[in-house]
């Protein structure tokens, strides 16, 4: 089974709830896509903060379970910091792309880049992952 295929098959609900779609899955890279919807977004019809770090809390979560050992049980957030840097409009789509920053036994660190389909910086999120 490919990566891609092992995201695909795994029971993310929440990540199903915002409309989360794998699309590159690689042990160095993870990709998702998020159509900003308006019960996702705040005034101005722009996507919400919240729903900006769930996205890539759900992208580094997968790109670690991806790349966790053979011996382990799973993952969960131990920290994520995000910068935001712009916004996504209602109806467009953010796409979410992780890379690893460290990858150890008990801990691994991703960065998780988000922008709209047109390149655009929403923002950048690092975060811990703890491997249980």
């Amino acid at each position: 089974m490919t990566p891609l295929e092992k995201l695909k098959a795994m029971k993310m609900p929440f990540a199903e709830l915002k409309g989360v779609e794998f699309v590159e899955a690689e042990k160095d890279r993870v990709v998702a896509r998020m159509p900003v919807r308006p019960d996702l977004c705040t005034l101005h019809h722009t996507i919400h903060g919240g729903a900006v770090m769930a996205l890539a809390d759900s992208v580094g979560a997968a790109a670690t379970v991806i790349n966790l050992p053979e011996d382990a049980k799973g993952t969960t957030t131990l920290e994520s910091k995000t910068n935001f840097i712009g916004g996504a409009k209602e109806g467009t789509t953010v796409i979410a792309t992780a890379t690893p920053v460290h990858r150890g036994r008990r801990t691994q660190i991703w960065t998780t880049r988000l922008e709209t389909e047109d390149g655009k910086l929403v923002a950048v999120v690092t975060q811990t992952q703890l491997v249980l």
